[in-house]
């Protein structure tokens, strides 16, 4: 996996591809982001990241619901 230091994007914080990682000390992107995708991110403040997905663990029970 590619894992990258993450902090400029405000949706990172909720996105379930931003974990701990406990060998570096800080959080981590787990998604792989080809070359395009990378530049998209670390130039463009309001990147729109196509592996982004809420690291929400309730929203499958509330859709049951």
């Amino acid at each position: 996996m590619n894992k990258k230091s993450v902090g400029r994007s405000s949706g990172c914080e909720s996105c379930a591809n931003y974990v701990y990682d406990e060998e570096y000390g800080y959080y981590v992107c787990e998604a792989d982001l080809d070359e395009d995708e990378m530049a998209g991110f670390l130039l463009d403040r309001r990147f729109d990241c196509p592996y982004y997905h809420p690291g929400d663990e309730y929203l499958v029970v509330r859709h049951q619901m």
